[in-house]
């Protein structure tokens, strides 16, 4: 077991660990699409074209891809790398900028805090007067406004923006008043919503944005030859954990094995024993065999 430990590492060590078994790894890449083919088997194209063909997938794609929450102003779009931002990744960017942020918990405040320092402007919406981050933060960004290096505006929120090319001023609505503040920036922080994305297309049944399997035999989806393991499933008593997700992934390989090999008898090995060596007759046969669409 591990006493400790990061959630980086552990993928490190599990990406070592499965490359004993000299696997295939196709990464920087998604998978888009999944075709059943004639003879039983399955095609899936990635987002680069790559064409991967196997008589089994397993769906691991965790929780989805996150995308984040946009505020509902009618222009936003518009305005998308040229001022408007979903996060941060270069705080330097908004050096000596005048920066609108929009949000009421603990991003929207911290991000506000950093910025006091960095920016020319910081001016901070929230729809709320009541703040839903630590309280150490809330107290610091109403100092900051004590000190003039924040302007607070709440209730209040961002209805418009505006500009030629570029972003030039946000549009603010408080108590049915519209106000206009210039801006280089617009950062709405209103968190992120976790999606499918394509694997939602694949003729899936799904619930509650999660993939619907029978955890009773062995997490295979509605389409035969299709798995689904990990957070990506669902299924009565299911339980988002890494240790269920090991448990689901091994269930699925018999299953997917007794697909691959119909009428071949499944026989057990150990590491423990037979060591890695002991798996290098069906290897090749493994390598071949499931293709992991991961998200």
């Amino acid at each position: 077991g591990f006493p400790e430990v990061g959630a980086g590492e552990l993928v490190d060590n599990l990406l070592e660990q499965g490359k004993q078994f000299q696997p295939g790894f196709t990464l920087g890449e998604r998978a888009e699409t999944i075709e059943k083919q004639e003879d039983g088997s399955f095609i899936v194209t990635t987002t680069k074209g790559t064409k991967h063909q196997a008589p089994v997938v397993a769906i691991a794609g965790g929780l989805g891809s996150f995308e984040p929450r946009k505020p509902v102003i009618p222009n936003i779009h518009e305005f998308e790398d040229k001022g408007v931002a979903y996060m941060i990744k270069d705080p330097e960017v908004y050096r000596d900028k005048k920066v609108v942020i929009a949000g009421g918990g603990d991003s929207a405040l911290d991000w506000s805090i950093y910025l006091a320092d960095i920016a020319k402007e910081v001016t901070l919406v929230h729809r709320r007067n009541e703040f839903r981050g630590a309280l150490d933060s809330v107290e610091k960004v109403r100092e900051l406004k004590m000190l003039g290096k924040i302007n607070l505006i709440t209730p209040a929120e961002v209805v418009g923006l505006g500009g030629v090319d570029e972003l030039k001023e946000v549009v603010i609505e408080k108590n049915e008043e519209q106000i206009s503040v210039e801006a280089d920036a617009f950062i709405p922080l209103f968190g992120l919503s976790p999606k499918l994305g394509p694997i939602s297309n694949w003729g899936l049944e799904i619930e509650k944005n999660a993939i619907v399997v029978d955890n009773s035999l062995d997490y295979q989806t509605n389409i035969p030859g299709v798995f689904a393991i990990g957070d990506v499933n669902t299924y009565p008593g299911k339980l988002k954990l890494i240790l269920c997700g090991f448990h689901e992934a091994t269930m699925m390989c018999q299953s997917a094995y007794k697909i691959i090999n119909p009428g071949k008898r499944y026989v057990m090995k150990y590491t423990t024993v037979s060591g890695i060596d002991g798996f290098d007759g069906s290897r090749k046969e493994a390598e071949k065999a499931v293709v992991q669409a991961i998200e």
